[in-house]
């Protein structure tokens, strides 16, 4: 069964209790963030239920909004997610290539996951970063000016990472 750890059940509260009564729906977004972190980097049919439980929503509710953004997984990702922005100003500059060599490098489409678990590739329209591209966004981080060379740093640096905390 899901359910949130004694400290994101505070957290979730916290974040409820910022929104009048009856608008508690307001919360969803940092809430689905919260359960997506907590469950394992993806959400679940049965973690969207357990997110409308606690909002006191119904679950169609939830799924329309988990579905309609691409920050949220709606099934199992790699523990390093390569989101690559596909937009036109990082098309203009190279995305299209950079995407194309993850692709090759990591032997993966985009939309899905290394057999190791390591990697997941995604695009993802805009990211902000238009005068740094073509770039992608590695968990909280954003990686820009992005080459092949670049690539290959990050998917070392992400391995050795891997290896050193396991």
């Amino acid at each position: 069964m899901v359910k949130f750890s004694d400290e994101k059940l505070k957290k979730v509260d916290e974040i409820i209790a910022r929104y009048p009564q009856g608008k508690q729906k307001s919360a969803i977004l940092p809430i689905l963030h919260i359960a997506q972190e907590e469950f394992g980097g993806w959400l679940s049919v049965e973690t969207m239920d357990y997110v409308a439980t606690i909002l006191k929503i119904e679950p169609i509710e939830v799924y329309e909004v988990a579905t309609f953004y691409s920050m949220y997984n709606l099934k199992p990702v790699g523990r390093y997610m390569f989101e690559v922005c596909q937009t036109g100003p990082c098309m203009l500059r190279g995305s299209d290539d950079i995407i194309d060599y993850i692709k090759k490098k990591l032997g993966i489409g985009v939309g899905e996951t290394t057999p190791d678990g390591l990697f997941s590739l995604k695009t993802v329209e805009c990211l902000g970063a238009c005068g740094y591209a073509p770039m992608m966004q590695l968990g909280k981080h954003f990686r820009e000016n992005l080459t092949p060379e670049k690539v290959d740093a990050i998917i070392e640096e992400c391995r050795k990472t891997a290896a050193t905390n396991n």
